[in-house]
């Protein structure tokens, strides 16, 4: 296993190819967003839970969602309608954040990979004008998100919530029409769920996903707060 360092000025990985059979390819290092930044654009993210180092991991396959393969269902669409939900961007991302490393009830035995140190360090992007969130309201109340980091024209979406049925769906689907119109080429959904497959997800081999990747982290660069052009 590689052992990153984290004082040095050495914020290179090992080739993503020497990655484990599970996708864990080095350990260490740290969360400036430097290190952070350099990693998206090799294809590796880091997951970790509180009382680990932090581990890095590049996925074969992995799993992604190209915007113009977005698969809406007629249940979904419903949820879609005007007046049920409102959908704005960054408006609350620490909320979201802390709303993601919150308990769910569908799993009440798992915890969060979320730490305060990547509170902190996403936090920390965002301000920087690299991450973003989606915020899903009802009533005034925020009932679902999503939250990640884009370059180029690539969207890494690290984690969801829901409060409400259909509450996250309608954030990623807001964010993926928005995403279209930007020209995006590719969404990193990191590892593959029910809930993304019925959205129009798909598991590639990571070679292709890092050919995907290198074509769209030519595309420029959208910093600063987001505000939605459509819905």
């Amino acid at each position: 296993m590689f052992v990153l360092n984290a004082k040095g000025q050495d914020l290179s990985f090992p080739p993503v190819e020497l990655a484990s059979p599970e996708g864990l390819l080095a350990v260490g290092g740290d969360l400036r967003p430097e290190r952070l930044l350099e990693a998206y654009r090799h294809g590796i993210f880091p997951w970790y839970s509180e009382n680990q180092p932090i581990l890095w991991w590049s996925l074969d396959p992995r799993t992604v969602l190209f915007p113009d393969k977005l698969h809406i269902s007629r249940s979904l669409k419903r949820s879609l309608r005007p007046g049920l939900f409102s959908v704005t961007l960054d408006r609350c991302f620490r909320d979201v954040m802390q709303q993601c490393a919150g308990p769910r009830p569908q799993y009440p035995d798992r915890g969060t990979w979320i730490t305060p140190e990547m509170l902190k360090a996403y936090t920390h992007l965002h301000e920087l004008g690299y991450a973003h969130s989606v915020e899903t309201w009802q009533e005034g109340q925020l009932v679902g998100g999503l939250y990640g980091v884009a370059l180029g024209g690539a969207f890494f979406a690290e984690s969801m919530f829901t409060r409400a049925s259909d509450a996250s769906k309608v954030a990623l689907v807001s964010l993926v029409r928005q995403l279209q119109t930007w020209g995006f080429r590719l969404i990193d959904c990191q590892q593959s769920s029910p809930h993304l497959i019925a959205l129009g997800a798909e598991a590639i081999p990571r070679r292709d996903f890092l050919d995907h990747l290198g074509s769209a982290l030519t595309l420029p660069e959208r910093h600063g707060r987001w505000e939605f052009d459509v819905l």
